[in-house]
């Protein structure tokens, strides 16, 4: 019987349960997961941070695995069947209609409303759908892809890589830009990543603790600052050292504190660009001045919530092309058992990226990468 890690309620401890192998509808696949994610998201459901969630639920909605059973037809994207034994991950958004006002006139299908997140919005009386567990139930329409790249290498990026890339690409990065990235946790050093393939010139990265900052320089950034050790002020001034006395040319907040997203406007040039991908969860307000840090300074502040199938799929294949983009991306892994241990670990920011490994045979054991 598959197992499966399960948060009961809010906040409250993890448990091990053993469910019913689920009797597959046609075209859909049983799933034997080999890595799991364990990411910021996975705290805010423990601590019953997010709205509409179905307790029990099993977390985990980026995974890798190999298909174990199909039944009916599997595709890929290019319309070739997949076969039992391959190795996949898949988007966890599901049920995205391409039908909606927000599908077809917005074109922004992350604000689908019929959309259903594996292992976030799907609770464990939808079936096997959370990736902390030995098998995910792939239900028909989830869009699954060839995994190419390393398991490893692949999870390094994790959920923080799509969103991430919809992140820079909502950042307009021109060739040449100095971006600012402020957070050094995994969506800020995947940005670190991939802002200079969008063109940037120079990465500065402002976070914490060290470790994530030494995380951030060697993905690619060219200059950190740590802000347990540095006022607002000191962080204004060190930005505006770095950038010729004018700002950041694109600024990229990613760190889930409400006061991030001010200083974001201020540590931005005039007539430059301020991307918000850090909010995903209400941890309150902030205030600033409208004139001066949104309207004199001619500001371009973007929201950014998600990502879709495009985001998913090229950083799948990045991943797989070029691997080396997260050598610094240090992975921590965990026994199903273990979940209460990844979450505090996670939560507290001792590591920077962790994972579960789930099958029989590695739980028990931890190791790093």
């Amino acid at each position: 019987m598959p197992l499966v890690a399960v948060i009961p309620e809010p906040n409250t401890p993890v448990e091990l349960r053993e469910v019913a192998e689920p009797d597959l509808e046609n075209d859909s696949a049983l799933l034997e997961v080999e890595l799991s994610e364990v990411c910021g998201t996975d705290v805010h459901l423990q601590h019953g941070r997010l709205a509409g969630v179905p307790y029990p639920l099993v977390p985990g909605h980026v995974s890798v695995g190999r298909l174990q059973k199909i039944r009916g037809k599997l595709l890929d994207i290019e319309g070739k069947p997949f076969r039992e034994g391959d190795r996949i991950t898949f988007l966890d958004v599901h049920r995205t209609c391409n039908a909606c006002w927000y599908c077809l006139v917005a074109k922004a299908s992350t604000r689908c409303p019929q959309r259903k997140v594996y292992g976030i919005t799907y609770g464990l009386d939808d079936g096997l759908c959370g990736g902390w567990a030995t098998h995910i139930y792939l239900k028909p329409g989830t869009r699954c892809i060839r995994l190419d790249a390393e398991n490893e290498t692949f999870m390094a990026g994790g959920c923080a890589l799509p969103t991430s890339l919809h992140a820079v690409e909502r950042g307009d990065i021109k060739i040449g830009d100095t971006v600012l990235v402020l957070g050094s946790g995994p969506v800020g050093v995947n940005a670190v990543v991939l802002a200079p393939l969008r063109g940037a010139l120079h990465v500065l990265c402002i976070g914490a603790p060290q470790s994530r900052l030494d995380a951030a320089k060697q993905a690619g950034a060219t200059a950190t600052l740590n802000i347990e050790t540095h006022t607002e002020n000191e962080r204004l001034n060190w930005v505006l050292e770095q950038t010729g006395g004018r700002g950041a040319d694109v600024t990229i907040e990613a760190t889930g504190v409400p006061e991030a997203v001010v200083q974001a406007m201020r540590f931005t040039r005039d007539a430059g660009t301020v991307v918000i991908v850090g909010q995903y969860t209400d941890h309150g307000e902030a205030s600033f001045n409208p004139h001066l840090d949104l309207n004199k300074k001619h500001l371009d502040v973007r929201g950014c919530w998600g990502s879709d199938f495009s985001h998913f799929y090229r950083s799948a294949r990045l991943a797989a092309e070029k691997p080396g983009l997260w050598m610094g991306m240090k992975l921590n892994s965990y026994g199903l058992e273990e979940a209460n241990e990844a979450l505090a670990d996670v939560a507290e920011g001792r590591v920077l990226k962790a994972i579960i490994r789930p099958q029989k045979g590695t739980r028990g054991t931890r190791g790093t990468k």
